[in-house]
């Protein structure tokens, strides 16, 4: 098949980009530049565009493509699928739609989440985007067939991310750097709601499985690990994988968004809820789907993967300072 993904070369992107090719799909990739972290696979073309660019610059350099696949991996508000829409309506046989596991309804109302569980999220604005992202495209869909096909990852990594419940996304190394050094680690609530990670290229192969795939037309699907951990048992690993003695210091997740805004999204609408995914519908289409890397052995590939990448290894001194400031407070609330 003919691919287009837009995005790309990110940290999900990437793995499914090298299966892609793998599987001797003809990839087209279009970005502005291409970052050292997530080279572009050999064998894909690479189309320099801005998708945020003008529409006009856009159609003229997709002018003479017609792709059997379309992924948006980049797309966050409705104005982005107006644009997507108007550009590949009529010139795709399927269009791909990133959202997010995010957007099911919070608090939740059972922690066994189907594609089927109501889409709400009052806490996260980023939610609330990928939900009109989803109501536009299936609109488009019923009025006259848009091809559309909605996936929902949850926490996915791979090996430049060691994601956390409270950590930062763009310096992941920070809190392996508090764990090597015995600073105190935060984790939310009494550490015991369950949460789910997902290795990217387990991720990949659900999300390729399903390219070309006629019946995905119109449908919904949450691609997720069936692991299921406790956050406690998640920053234990990631300890015992350092061979450090834990030193983690549970902090209920109202408290941490008293002094960090972005907690409310990110842990009050998303992380400190338990959620268990129910991944029996993209198995009923992918039937070779299944996730091998289990958080123990996905942790530690990414360890080793930043020891061989110590470039990466880059501290976020303000979140770190900021998480120094919320623990003083705590402890103080209790001497």
């Amino acid at each position: 098949m003919k691919l287009l993904f837009i995005g790309g070369t990110g940290l999900i992107s990437s793995a499914c980009s090298e299966l892609a090719l793998e599987r001797g799909h003809e990839l087209f990739i279009l970005n502005r530049s291409v970052s050292t972290k997530y080279p572009l696979p050999e064998g894909a073309t690479h189309l320099t565009g801005d998708i945020y660019a003008d529409e006009a610059d856009l159609s003229k350099l997709l002018a003479g493509h017609r792709f059997d696949v379309v992924v948006d991996w980049i797309a966050y508000t409705v104005e982005d699928i107006e644009r997507d829409i108007a550009l590949f309506k009529g010139k795709t046989d399927q269009f791909v739609f990133i959202s997010s596991a995010s957007a099911y309804q919070k608090p939740v109302k059972n922690y066994l989440i189907t594609e089927q569980t109501p889409l709400e999220n009052p806490f996260w604005q980023y939610s609330r985007d990928k939900i009109a992202c989803e109501e536009r495209l299936m609109k488009a869909y019923w009025e006259y067939g848009f091809p559309v096909t909605i996936i929902r990852p949850s926490l996915t990594y791979g090996p430049s991310q060691i994601p956390f419940s409270v950590g930062s996304w763009n310096h992941p190394w920070t809190v392996i750097d508090r764990m090597q050094r015995g600073q105190k680690v935060i984790v939310p609530g009494d550490g015991t709601s369950l949460w789910v990670m997902t290795w990217n290229a387990d991720f990949g192969k659900g999300l390729v499985g399903l390219l070309g795939n006629e019946k995905a037309a119109g449908e919904a699907f949450q691609i997720t690990s069936d692991e299921v951990l406790s956050w406690d048992q998640i920053y234990l690993e990631a300890y015992q994988a350092l061979g450090e003695k834990p030193n983690v210091i549970h902090i209920p997740s109202e408290f941490i968004a008293r002094f960090d805004v972005d907690a409310v999204g990110s842990l009050i609408g998303d992380k400190s809820n338990s959620v268990v995914f129910d991944n029996s519908k993209v198995k009923r289409f992918v039937p070779d789907f299944n996730c091998e890397v289990t958080w123990a052995e996905g942790v530690r590939r990414a360890l080793a993967w930043f020891e061989a990448h110590p470039e990466f290894q880059t501290v976020d001194e303000q979140a770190s300072a900021l998480w120094d400031r919320i623990i003083a407070a705590y402890e103080e609330a209790f001497a």
